[in-house]
């Protein structure tokens, strides 16, 4: 009788190596032992999850599906075995998400120094400005900013981050200045992934206009070219504004600092590649938002 981890890591290791004799080298077992445990395995569930040919070897969907499953379980195991034992090094695979500017220029730097000083530890990041559902699709973190209403999640702060609206001077002594967020409506406006811009005391103003792009480095070119008004994180812009490229307009309805956070599942947060990271996150994201 099959018990209930049968065959489920020889998978995991055949399937990341991408050949039975490699999942079996990783595995520490025969290929035979490998090849015999997945068709058991395959028997189990009544479905293949492997395409082998004498050359290759391939995933099917079904496979693909159940392989993420698979290697969340293993992770998961590892991990509570790493929790409660005497070093709680992080190890297995570690999933995060996060928007492109933010992941690229500051996120994805610390998580590689976080995994070069942990080699046990796997990462994916995926970087998307769509928000997605961290816990059904199996994310061990997303990196967040502004209001956040999840309660399956826990929220850790990990540095701010200072929106400017702005535009370009040619813009400005065409169109003139605005001196009030109601001004804005006689504007043209470049829109990004938010649908809101933000000003203080809590205030927000809905931007019109005929530019639209989710990529803030594609909304501040079009800012810079002269077609509008735009609002980003300072990061974007602070070199064309301190060389005066561009100007910052309505500086008095400045909105406070935009928190950014840590958040994943409650079930995560006691695990060491979670806890560390956002330690390292904390330690070092505001630094480097700082230096820009």
């Amino acid at each position: 009788m099959m018990r209930g981890w049968d065959g489920i890591e020889e998978f995991v290791a055949v399937a990341r190596a991408g050949s039975f004799t490699a999942g079996a080298r990783d595995f520490g077992a025969s290929t035979t032992h490998m090849s015999r445990a997945v068709a058991r395995l395959e028997a189990r569930i009544a479905a293949q999850l492997l395409v082998r040919t004498t050359r290759s070897l391939h995933l099917t969907d079904t496979g693909r599906i159940f392989l993420d499953q698979c290697q969340r379980l293993v992770d998961e195991r590892e991990e509570a075995i790493a929790g409660i034992g005497a070093t709680g090094e992080p190890r297995g695979s570690l999933r995060l998400t996060c928007s492109y500017a933010l992941g690229e220029k500051f996120v994805a730097p610390l998580v590689r120094e976080f995994a070069q000083q942990y080699q046990a530890l796997s990462v994916t990041i995926d970087l998307d400005n769509d928000v997605v559902d961290i816990v059904s699709r199996g994310y061990d973190m997303a990196i967040r900013t502004g209001h956040l209403e999840d309660s399956r999640l826990i929220a850790t702060r990990v540095g701010q981050r200072e929106l400017i609206t702005m535009a370009s001077r040619d813009y400005l002594s065409i169109r003139g200045q605005p001196n009030d967020i109601s001004d804005l409506n006689a504007h043209d406006c470049l829109l990004g992934s938010s649908s809101q811009w933000h000003f203080r005391r809590e205030q927000t103003y809905r931007p019109h206009g005929r530019w639209k792009c989710n990529s803030g480095t594609a909304v501040l070119e079009a800012c810079l070219a002269g077609m509008g008004i735009c609002q980003l994180p300072a990061f974007y812009a602070q070199d064309h504004l301190v060389a005066g490229r561009l100007k910052e307009i309505l500086p008095d309805e400045k909105p406070t600092n935009e928190s950014i956070w840590a958040v994943y599942p409650t079930r995560k947060h006691l695990t060491p590649k979670v806890s560390l990271l956002v330690k390292h996150l904390r330690s070092n994201l505001q630094a480097l938002l700082d230096r820009q």
